[in-house]
């Protein structure tokens, strides 16, 4: 089986006072702006590091619960948190790092085989495997 999905983006402009839109297939975003001054100044509007914290967080969450009913368990809540850095290296910038910050509410789960499933997550996640960076996970199990 494949699956595609897909998204497009616009750019006008020079780098710094240039503006773009970026639009997904389902319309979760629709001409969302994005721009250097969102990037890198905190301006209104997205960039593709948010972008990519929030396909990382969600889909880890999704592959989580898979394997939590792989396990007999079933998770009455996962909330994932992604950190994506951005930094300046020799040649331009790079995705140095992400922190995926899991906490979770599931009955029954011992802490150990709760953070053994998150480990194997990160591991299998399709987001995750993407990555060519390091990705460093934090889990939190309320009983």
């Amino acid at each position: 089986m494949t699956i595609k999905k897909s998204a497009q983006s616009s750019w006008h402009g020079d780098i710094k006072s240039g503006k773009g839109e970026i639009s997904t297939e389902s319309g979760a975003l629709d001409n969302q702006p994005y721009g250097f001054n969102t990037r890198f100044e905190d301006k209104p509007g997205t960039n593709p590091e948010e972008l990519i914290a929030a396909a990382h967080s969600a889909c880890f969450s999704m592959a989580l619960s898979l394997a939590l009913t792989e396990a007999n368990y079933v998770a009455d809540n996962i909330e994932t948190k992604a950190i994506v850095s951005l930094d300046e290296v020799a040649d331009g910038f790079a995705i140095s790092h992400i922190v995926l910050k899991v906490t979770a509410q599931i009955d029954d789960i011992s802490q150990p085989l709760f953070e053994q499933l998150c480990q194997q997550t990160k591991q299998d996640c399709p987001i995750s495997k993407l990555m060519n960076t390091e990705i460093s996970l934090t889990t939190h199990l309320n009983q």
